[in-house]
């Protein structure tokens, strides 16, 4: 009989700096109203000039370490989700594995974008259930404003930096991780990327006057695909269990856009009472979203012994999931 996996404990950490809407219309031609009314987003935290990926990523999981009553020698993999990396290689896994003094663990580097969490925690699910692997770091870790464009309003406003850490270990009862589904569409890649940086557009003169290295967006396609797969996914993950939405106590979408969270949920008949929300703090951290927002759901005294929580994420790729985890 396969194991189950479950979540064993959470942390979160959040860069100091803190940039408002209202700074923001000192920066370029918006306003607090117009990126409020598009976005959902009051403020995001941005990291500061000395702070790498992994040095986020190690704070959240040294929270997690800390509350699982766990040491650092008692990890046996690091899968760390990430598209804003120390460097190209070596992996922020091996970055942050080292830092933590992780001596036991393997570790690498998913790029899923905005759904890489859940395509991390979906490896980490496999496995614990193969009974590979016993204590699981899971990091969402992302450092959006180095390759954010500031001069680009239409994208600028939206991202922010954080990240967020759970350990991943065997359940004893019937809680736990009950589904994890991911998928992908390829054909759609430019809706959101960064074309310069790799063998395609490697580094050169004319990839950064072309302002290559920042992120670019199409946000109206975005908005209408990510709504459509998302409910997909999502009525998937709880039909293979034979839920019903109206039996969630939580869901906990990537935090990206609150039109496509209000959709999303509309269409799902889940009421916005029943959605965790921190997009107005931190704007789309991408893959820390959904751990960071684990976090503070958890923390706050949204989720109880019991409870089914439903994750979900879209991203760059484009990619999608969902997970449905009984608590």
């Amino acid at each position: 009989m396969l194991l189950r996996s479950r979540i064993i404990s959470t942390g979160s950490y959040l860069p100091e700096k803190v940039l408002s809407n209202s700074e923001m219309e000192r920066m370029l031609d918006t306003s607090d109203e117009w990126i409020t009314e598009r976005t959902g987003i009051r403020e995001r935290r941005i990291a500061d000039s000395t702070q790498a990926a992994s040095d986020l990523a190690y704070e959240a999981s040294r929270i997690a370490l800390e509350r699982a009553g766990l040491g650092p020698e008692d990890i046996d993999l690091i899968i760390v989700a990430t598209i804003t990396g120390d460097m190209p290689f070596p992996s922020t896994a091996c970055f942050l594995q080292d830092k933590l003094g992780a001596t036991n663990a393997a570790g690498f580097d998913i790029n899923a974008a905005c759904s890489g969490f859940l395509y991390s925690l979906y490896i980490a699910d496999s496995f614990i259930k193969s009974g590979k692997h016993r204590r699981i770091l899971v990091a969402g870790t992302e450092v959006l404003s180095k390759i954010t464009d500031w001069d680009d309003r239409r994208t600028c406003v939206i991202f922010g930096d954080g990240a967020g850490a759970v350990i991943v270990g065997p359940s004893d009862d019937d809680s736990g991780l009950l589904s994890i589904n991911i998928n992908s569409d390829g054909k759609m890649w430019d809706l959101i990327h960064v074309p310069g940086g790799g063998s395609r557009n490697p580094v050169s003169q004319s990839s950064i006057e072309q302002r290559m290295h920042y992120i670019k967006m199409k946000g109206n396609e975005t908005f209408k695909v990510a709504v459509r797969t998302l409910e997909d996914i999502a009525l998937k993950t709880l039909e293979e269990n034979n839920i019903d939405p109206s039996s969630l106590s939580l869901l906990i979408p990537h935090q990206a856009n609150l039109r496509i969270i209000q959709a999303t949920a509309d269409r799902l008949k889940v009421p916005m009472d029943k959605v965790f929300i921190n997009l107005d703090k931190y704007g789309n951290t991408s893959a820390a979203s959904i751990p960071i927002a684990l976090d503070e759901a958890l923390q706050s005294g949204r989720i109880k012994e019991g409870d089914y929580i439903l994750l979900e994420a879209f991203g760059g790729g484009l990619t999608w999931a969902s997970a449905l985890i009984k608590w």
